[in-house]
């Protein structure tokens, strides 16, 4: 008798012509010859024994076989993961240049400060000062660690202790719990303001009620409300918190004694919302608002940005993150425990001369719009035309799209079904809702960053084929 599997690649007309995924990837204890966990500590049993994210493994399967519409034209289309790749060719050959024609500072070869060089430190100043916060910014208030990732999992040591609880609006980044959780002990909480996406078509609803009643249910179970945590623009929906919201939910917080952190790692990969092909999906024409205009308003020990060069620059692989406060025994703990977490001095130089260069930067960021806003409108687009709703996006590197009507059934195993078959038979990688924390299952992720816009029409035409096949069926 042919297994399911068999007939599945004889028989599917798509899916024949990719490699077949590894879904075994989603048995989290696969064993191995070499896999008795008795060689390791017990922090290691749990680090082999937690995955990063559910589709990290398939993305990197995907990536061996990427679309060419010439050289590989059956491809693959990892959309799951948040590179921004639409301006590389520009930014390397920047980065080419400084490298060919500058003598590499002696520095560069030795130790340097755990909050980052003090000549980066100004130039991160001085371009986020004036391309996102629009007001000075002292360097002496910048940590830089490798990554966003090494920032999140900082700050957690420093501001919480192990049991602590960190809130998140959901739905929110899943590997939030990993950064929080991982060697700090922090516990995640996922604050459901709202189910169907329709609610936050005009950006994210987070009211003091939903804090206060988050506040109660962590306390009722012996908790310790600790971190707030918003992502401005918004991962995975896009929306933006405006400056009344965010300073309300800051007075909150100060008088609560809670760390107020906004992430605003995609504040410079803003959608043009008034192009003419998507004006009509905004009611209001809402504009980013930087956190650290609030933070120096407020002065208080409680408020904190975090940032990173990943998205809004698209060089997620150099690994620099940042956070901005006043606090300055934070910064002094952040130094102190930074060692294993330092940005190479290189690629602080280096980037020390991009940022420094404020006509190409500004140069970049009008193109880093331009590209994001046309493959944006690929993806909404097409959206529309297969009724799909979807939040419409004022920033950030992907689109929060409702595809529930296509689940067998409204749940987990619903929602991953219909995620893994959509794969098998298009090839198309959307990151799953699992792991976001919302209660709203069909829910998933599109970044449309990591191809041009005509292989992009390519990967949205392959959804639209197969969800026309599933409905005839």
């Amino acid at each position: 008798m042919l297994s399911i599997s068999t007939i599945f690649f004889q028989f599917c007309p798509y899916f024949r012509r990719y490699p077949q995924p590894n879904f075994g990837i989603f048995n989290l204890y696969q064993q191995h010859p070499m896999s008795d966990l008795s060689y390791i500590s017990l922090r290691g049993n749990r680090a082999y024994n937690t995955v990063v994210r559910p589709d990290f493994e398939l993305y990197f399967e995907a990536s061996k076989n990427i679309y060419h519409p010439v050289d590989n034209p059956h491809g693959t289309f990892p959309l799951n993961v948040a590179d921004n790749n639409l301006n590389w060719s520009i930014l390397s050959k920047k980065l080419q240049h400084i490298s060919a024609t500058q003598k590499i500072p002696h520095w560069v070869s030795g130790y340097t400060s755990g909050r980052g060089h003090e000549t980066f430190r100004a130039a991160l100043a001085e371009f986020v000062g004036n391309f996102l916060a629009n007001r000075p910014l002292d360097p002496e208030n910048i940590g830089v660690a490798a990554g966003a990732t090494a920032v999140i999992e900082l700050s957690a040591i420093i501001l919480a202790d192990k049991g602590d609880v960190a809130v998140f609006p959901a739905p929110a980044y899943p590997v939030y719990s990993r950064d929080i959780m991982n060697k700090a002990g922090v516990e995640r909480y996922d604050l459901i303001t709202h189910h169907d996406s329709d609610a936050i078509h005009h950006g994210p609803i987070l009211s003091i009620e939903h804090l206060e009643k988050a506040k109660q249910d962590i306390e009722y179970q012996g908790s310790n409300f600790k971190l707030l945590v918003v992502t401005n623009p918004d991962n995975p929906t896009g929306g933006l918190y405006t400056a009344e919201q965010l300073e309300t939910i800051a007075d909150w917080c100060i008088e609560r004694k809670i760390h107020f952190i906004v992430n605003e790692i995609y504040g410079l990969v803003t959608i043009n919302t008034k192009h003419p092909s998507i004006v009509t999906d905004y009611a209001h024409q809402h504009q980013f608002t930087s956190f650290l205009s609030i933070i120096h308003q407020k002065n208080s020990p409680y408020l904190h940005q975090w940032y990173a060069l990943s998205k809004d620059i698209g060089i997620s692989g150099m690994r620099v993150g940042t956070v901005y406060s006043l606090n300055q025994p934070f910064l002094s703990a952040f130094n102190n425990l930074s060692l294993p977490h330092m940005v190479s001095n290189h690629t602080q130089w280096l980037l020390e001369n991009v940022l420094g260069d404020q006509k190409f930067m500004r140069n970049f960021l009008d193109a880093q719009q331009q590209a994001l806003t046309k493959g944006y409108i690929v993806v909404v687009e097409m959206l529309k035309k297969l009724n799909i709703p979807f939040v419409p996006s004022y920033g950030s590197l992907f689109v929060w799209a409702d595809f529930s009507k296509f689940l067998k059934t409204e749940t987990l195993t619903g929602e991953m079904e219909f995620w893994e078959n959509l794969y098998k038979n298009t090839g198309v990688l959307l990151t799953p809702g699992i792991g976001f924390g919302h209660t709203k299952k069909g829910m998933f992720r599109i970044v449309y960053t990591c191809f041009d816009d005509g292989s992009l029409l390519v990967a949205m035409a392959r959804i639209a084929d197969y969800l026309s096949s599933l409905s005839k069926s």
